[in-house]
């Protein structure tokens, strides 16, 4: 295994065990088999594993797993406030105190603030004392480094990434998303400020890995002998500013694979030929999107406040994966940020169509997206959402 350090030099397995898709049993999470694959995991020497206050059972077989074999000591718990629900401090006090229980420790290593998508959820955090809350728990030794996992755009990112003394992030980035969400200006501005980037979703919850026919056979005539995973992976790992990817790992050949793939990959490792075929790959999977957008943020900051490369972004995808999927992500990641960043707030006064070296006649095509992302369901559901989560 490959190590990276954090911000204060300790080692970071490069590869990090995502503990949100544990193997199941029925609806259950299957102990012996989770057991298993992280047992086998820090044999192989990941000592990174990310869980969530969210996700079913996973803080507490994660915590047992760890109790019952005697290795809590050997490795870093990385888990997660649902910050989008507290209202007070003492609620804060009290969901973590629970997550000490359910993971049947003293002390959390990484310590997130779970999936901010706008700035003003950091605001809301501030105003119920989060930052006196973060310095009492370090002060005790309950908590060692603070962090956040972001899923919004990137300016947000920017703001939330500058307006804190942070320990690390954690974002969503993969060479399909290298220019949406924070993406790479997001990486690397982290890395300018020294601070260290753990990358979930590398495979895109393994559509990376299903790919089209043309897509593998391209893969397969280039010679590399990369598996479609391995090619993911290393792209990833050739950034010097990647410190951590995750992998919800839930099969010991998963692991396995990992594993081998994660000990052989070092910054710089990819050759130019390597970046070129991930290049065609890419362009295989994006050939069915509906619009030419790459991303370059030329049409920002729209004066109404509209997030057009995010609304392409999701608008593309539902070409390129399930529509439904690609509309939660569109909810989860823009619908439920305070403010409107909807197509609907286009006034069309066309400054973004001015600065498109693409030259794509933007204004209609917003209109197009927000019809597809939104159809009536989907704009009353994400209404309810809004209410809920911007209260």
């Amino acid at each position: 295994m490959q190590y990276r350090t954090d911000r204060y030099g300790n080692p970071i397995s490069q590869l990090g065990f995502g503990c949100m898709r544990f193997a199941k049993k029925g609806a259950a999470i299957d102990y012996e088999k989770a057991q298993r694959q992280v047992l086998l995991a820090m044999e192989r020497g990941v000592n990174y594993f990310d869980t969530a206050y969210i996700y079913p059972g996973s803080e507490e077989c994660l915590g047992r797993i760890l109790q019952e074999n005697g290795v809590r000591d050997r490795v870093n718990i990385a888990t997660k406030l649902p910050q989008y629900v507290m209202r007070s401090q003492k609620a804060i006090d009290k969901t973590f105190r629970e997550e000490l229980q359910r993971l049947r420790t003293d002390h959390i290593d990484y310590y997130l603030m779970h999936m901010f998508t706008d700035f003003s959820q950091w605001e809301n955090l501030q105003a119920l004392g989060i930052e006196d809350w973060i310095a009492a728990r370090k002060a005790e030794g309950s908590v060692r480094q603070i962090g956040f996992s972001y899923h919004g755009g990137t300016d947000a990112f920017l703001q939330i990434l500058n307006a804190y003394d942070w320990d690390f992030c954690q974002i969503q980035y993969n060479y399909l998303d290298e220019h949406s969400q924070a993406g790479r200006a997001g990486l690397e501005a982290a890395q300018a400020k020294g601070i260290p980037v753990i990358i979930m979703e590398p495979l895109r919850g393994g559509k990376l890995v299903r790919l089209s026919q043309e897509a593998r056979e391209e893969l397969s005539n280039s010679g590399t002998g990369y598996s479609a995973a391995a090619l993911g992976l290393r792209w990833l790992w050739d950034q010097s500013g990647v410190t951590c990817v995750l992998s919800g790992m839930n099969s010991e050949a998963m692991v396995e694979e990992n594993c081998r793939i994660a000990d052989a990959a070092r910054p710089g490792c990819l050759t130019e030929a390597d970046r070129a075929l991930v290049g065609r790959i890419r362009a295989i999977l994006r050939a069915r999107e509906k619009v030419g957008c790459t991303g370059c943020r030329y049409c920002m900051p729209c004066p109404q406040g509209v997030d057009i490369p995010a609304i392409f972004h999701y608008y593309n995808l539902m070409y390129l994966e399930k529509k439904t999927a690609a509309r939660f992500e569109f909810a989860r990641n823009v619908g439920i940020r305070r403010g409107n960043s909807f197509a609907t707030a286009c006034v069309g006064c066309g400054k973004c169509e001015s600065h498109c070296p693409q030259h794509l006649p933007i204004r209609d095509l917003l209109r197009q997206a927000d019809r597809d992302l939104r159809p009536a369901p989907y704009r009353l559901g994400i209404d309810i959402a809004r209410k809920v989560m911007n209260r």
